[in-house]
């Protein structure tokens, strides 16, 4: 299944994309893409439906795709090509970082160059959507806890990530950078989570052209290896990491300005397409 949010910020309703591309409108029986709509047994009951015979909702605004996130957690340089672009050594264990969820906004939503910024960059990364509670959970039974997968854009602000003190959280979560969806795509529709092609453009020039094949750490080890130091909960995202290609890596690098348009995408996840705005 393909699911999906659809309305203004903070009035978007719960729906479900049909086998012709329409989207259906599931508030009759969810709240909201969250919480126990995403459980497993919450998914069956969504995937007992008839989506044809829910109402139409005309195409508007896409939400981001869950809704009651409690934490957004990042991968870092978890792409042997990317950690060789930038320089920096494989880890020996994955370098995790949060993302306020302030951050996170709709997939086609404006992306807002933050005041003082000089360095905004873009990161086209798979995102993992937990559906159940997990905690000291086995690398073999990780999936059992996922609910399915959406497209992120990692959008980093390098010089406040990297050369400002403290953590790189500060540099990852400014307002809207983090879009998420267009859906929420059920597992069951993702044969091997490490088999997707994924590319990200700028002003239609190609950047990233990759695959989740190359991460160092994949979607299973990631749930279990996080589980032994946090519990996850329903609707917790995390972004796995990006391949190569960022702005950062380039020579002499290359980062993003007000006017730029970012489009994205993941097979199977769909797309984005964000405009790139200052802080006025």
């Amino acid at each position: 299944m393909k699911l999906m949010r659809i309305g203004e910020p903070g009035h978007e309703k719960p729906a479900i994309l049909d086998s012709k591309g329409k989207i259906r409108d599931l508030s009759g029986h969810v709240a909201d893409i969250a919480g126990a709509a995403i459980s497993p047994e919450g998914l069956k009951k969504i995937a007992a439906l008839d989506p044809e015979s829910l109402p139409e909702l005309q195409p508007a605004r896409i939400g981001p795709c869950v809704a009651g996130t409690g934490k957004f957690i990042c991968i870092g340089l978890n792409y042997s090509d990317h950690a060789a672009e930038t320089g920096a050594t494989v880890p020996p264990e994955p370098i995790i970082f949060m993302k306020a969820t302030s951050a996170i906004c709709g997939p086609n939503d404006d992306v807002i160059i933050p005041r003082g910024s000089v360095k905004t960059d873009w990161e086209v990364e798979l995102g993992v959507v937990i559906g159940k509670t997990a905690k000291y959970v086995s690398e073999a039974d990780a999936l059992d806890y996922v609910a399915g997968y959406c497209l992120t854009n990692d959008v980093s602000e390098r010089a406040f990530q990297a050369e400002r003190a403290g953590q790189w959280t500060k540099g990852k979560s400014c307002d809207t950078f983090g879009p998420i969806g267009p859906w929420l795509v059920t597992k069951d529709e993702v044969a091997d989570p490490q088999k997707l092609g994924m590319w990200l453009k700028v002003n239609g020039e190609t950047m990233q052209n990759g695959s989740s094949r190359t991460m160092v750490y994949g979607v299973r080890y990631l749930v279990s290896y996080l589980s032994q130091f946090m519990s996850l909960h329903p609707g917790d995202i995390i972004s796995t990491g990006t391949p190569p290609g960022v702005g950062l890596g380039m020579k002499p690098p290359r980062f993003l300005k007000a006017g730029d348009v970012v489009e994205l995408g993941i097979d199977g996840l769909g797309t984005q397409r964000q405009t790139f705005v200052a802080d006025d």
